[in-house]
C-alpha cells in the first residue's frame, strides 16, 4: 500500500458500526459505480464497499479492489473477502 494509513482510518475501517455505503451488484464494475465511489471519497475520504456474493470468483476479488483503488486514486485500507474499504 502506498501512503501510511492513519490509525483512526484503520480503526474506522474495521469498525462493525461502519456500514458499506456502496454495493457492487449484478451490473458489476461500471463507470457509474466508479463515479459513486469517487463522489463518496470526495465527501468522506473513506468508503466501505460490499460485493454481492457470487459476483466474482474468489481469486478475482483482489483484482477488483486493485482496479477500484487505481480508478479512484485511493488506498485500499481493508480488503477482507467481499468487503473492502478505500481511503483517499
Amino acid at each position: 500500500m502506498g501512503k501510511d494509513i492513519p490509525k483512526s482510518i484503520q480503526t474506522l475501517a474495521t469498525s462493525r458500526d461502519f456500514q458499506p455505503s456502496v454495493r457492487i451488484g449484478k451490473s458489476g464494475l461500471t463507470d457509474l459505480l466508479v463515479e459513486e465511489i469517487n463522489s463518496q471519497l470526495s465527501k468522506n475520504s473513506i468508503v466501505k464497499i460490499k460485493i454481492n456474493k457470487g459476483l466474482f470468483e474468489k481469486k478475482d476479488i483482489k483484482a477488483v479492489w486493485q482496479f477500484l483503488s487505481e480508478e479512484t486514486n485511493s488506498t485500499i485500507v481493508l480488503a477482507r473477502g467481499n468487503v473492502g474499504v478505500l481511503w483517499r
